[in-house]
């Protein structure tokens, strides 16, 4: 007799229905399945026909041919040993009378005839809803994770003695006892706090600016100045999680496997936090043993993927997040499909200076103009217009840190940070695909991010003086108008234009605009407070009281100290080759 049992596989975020057809016949006893499967559906049958037999159910020797329909779809995992096991007892021991045509079945077998967890029963589960299916039985310990798809009627079985009860007669399946959805605390709960930070005022801005806006940012600074602290707090000043942004989560760590036991969904935005010799593969995603799995930056959506010391992960791991950063998603491509997942995270990035982390303070860093060139440009110019907001984190003062005054808590800054989404969420509501201000195409930065003349004036003479790619251009467009948002301000001024100039400091130092522009005499007053922002890290540090001062320039090259005219104090060198004097002792 033939028998059908709905299934599920998995093909990437998303399930697909699979058909197993059971057909039992007479002829030399023999077990044949096909259907375009992997070399683990293969083994279910050996699971299964041990699992069968030790669960005391003894199949005659019959000629059993399984297939799992549609025959031109991959099917791999061990999602369809309860299907294949639940269609060999139909076809053997039941008759049609009972069908099970509007369930479908996902589990693993054991030997000893237990059923076991599978990954990704959430996606399974809704893709058997969009299906018309009207329920699922699935492994008991997997119950909970089902029951978050609402309108589903879900049965969780422990073995194959449950399963026999429920598919023997149709009252024994109607009185099953079902699963009830367990209560599950949802508050967030965070060990850390922003009170925990003593000055940095500065960087604590540009998180909460980023936090607002969804934008990336990179930290550079000395070792111990704070960075890794900062971007360990962003998470907790971001809005809690809506219901469908909790799924989302839910279904990506339940693909991976990583869904902690017990819980059915994820209550916290997640903050991954790789170790940089992480391979590009296990970053952006690729293949495994249990086929394709999400990377780092899939399993950080809706949360924050922060990659400390960026220089020393590899040239591309870093060069393979400019499409995923761009687009928020990121597509896998091999021979037998494409598999695409989410990747709409913030990036949080930190670096040091120099190799030892100690540059621009000579008395401490030993490194050479070429060491230091070298692990700079380790981060491409490409990758760094990706990035929104690049801040220099300076070094805590003796007063700052044991100053008694209470800093800013997270959930201030949250309630900053919602306001600020609240009213993203008004100017975006017609748009429909646009959730945050970073998400915003060129054209909706021309609908959204209108500049009045004197506005338009100041930044088109930046844009001149510092050479800015359109990229960029827009970079500094979008952050003027998270901070405009924070301020509640309809409209973009030129401080914040200014403010979101300031921000771009790092890209300048590596790849772009000098200190030369403060020569200019007919410069305008503001544009040249942006550049002295951007630019903080220009200093003239001593090295020894009886040797001449040391400029430290945009470009890290040396030259004597000179001040200009009409900005004294301000050391300029700009592009100037070194003059002789070795920047390293």
């Amino acid at each position: 007799m033939l028998a059908k049992i709905k299934s599920a596989g998995l093909s990437g975020m998303d399930g697909f229905i699979v058909t197993v057809e059971v057909d039992e016949s007479d002829g030399l006893p023999k077990f044949v399945i096909v259907g375009n499967v992997s070399a683990s559906v293969r083994e279910s049958l050996d699971r299964c026909q041990v699992a069968l037999r030790n669960a005391g159910i003894n199949i005659p020797p019959k000629r059993l041919t399984i297939n799992l329909a549609p025959a031109d779809r991959r099917k791999d995992g061990t999602y369809f040993d309860l299907a294949i096991a639940t269609g060999i007892l139909k076809s053997i021991f039941l008759d049609n009378s009972f069908s099970l045509d509007d369930y479908g079945f996902v589990g693993e077998l054991g030997l000893d005839g237990r059923i076991r967890h599978v990954n990704g029963i959430l996606p399974i589960v809704t893709e058997m809803k969009n299906a018309g299916l009207k329920g699922a039985v699935v492994p008991k310990i997997n119950a909970q994770e089902a029951l978050v798809v609402s309108g589903m009627d879900i049965l969780g079985v422990e073995d194959l003695t449950d399963l026999c009860n429920i598919i023997s007669k149709r009252e024994s399946f109607r009185d099953y006892p079902r699963e009830t959805p367990m209560i599950q605390k949802s508050e967030e709960s965070y060990s850390v706090d922003f009170s925990d930070i003593h000055g940095q005022s500065f960087s604590v801005r540009a998180a909460l600016i980023a936090a607002a806006g969804g934008h990336n940012l990179l930290l550079s600074g000395v070792a111990g100045s704070g960075k890794t602290m900062i971007a360990r707090r962003i998470p907790t000043i971001l809005p809690r999680l809506t219901r469908e942004e909790n799924i989302e989560i839910t279904k990506i760590y339940s693909i991976a496997g990583l869904l902690p036991e017990g819980s059915a969904l994820m209550n916290q935005r997640p903050f991954r936090t790789p170790h940089h010799t992480i391979t590009t593969p296990a970053l952006v995603g690729g293949s495994s043993s249990s086929g394709i799995v999400p990377g780092e930056i899939a399993l950080a959506s809706k949360g924050v993927l922060f990659l400390d010391e960026l220089p020393l992960f590899s040239k591309a791991s870093i060069e393979a997040l400019r499409q995923p950063l761009e687009e928020k998603k990121v597509v896998i491509n091999r021979l037998n499909g494409s598999f695409l997942y989410p990747a709409d995270c913030m990036l949080v990035a930190a670096m040091n200076p120099c190799p030892c982390g100690y540059y621009p303070d000579r008395n401490k860093c030993h490194c050479t103009e070429s060491q230091i060139r070298h692990y700079q440009r380790g981060i491409s110019k490409p990758i760094l217009e990706r990035i929104d907001l690049c801040v220099e984190v300076s070094p805590v003062s003796f007063s700052e840190v044991t100053s008694k005054t209470s800093s800013i808590s997270s959930e201030e800054l949250r309630e900053m940070v919602q306001t600020a989404r609240t009213l993203q969420a008004k100017r975006f509501a017609a748009s429909g695909s646009l959730n945050v201000n970073a998400d915003m195409s060129a054209k909706d930065i021309e609908q959204f991010c209108k500049l009045n003349d004197e506005s338009r004036n100041f930044i088109g003479r930046i844009f001149e003086l510092k050479s800015m790619s359109m990229r960029t251009y827009h970079k500094v467009l979008k952050v003027a108008r998270t901070i405009a948002d924070l301020e509640g301000a309809q409209d973009i001024s030129i401080s914040h234009l200014s403010e979101a100039v300031s921000y771009r400091g790092l890209e300048d130092h590596l790849y772009g605009a000098t200190e030369e522009v403060f020569r200019s005499p007919d410069s305008n007053e503001r544009i040249r407070g942006a550049f002295r922002l951007s630019n903080r890290r220009t200093k003239t540090i001593r090295k020894d009281s009886d040797k001449p001062e040391i400029a430290v320039s945009g470009k890290n090259r040396c030259s004597k100290s000179e001040s200009t005219p009409e900005y004294p104090g301000i050391s300029v060198s700009g592009n100037q080759k070194s003059n002789g004097r070795r920047c390293n002792k």
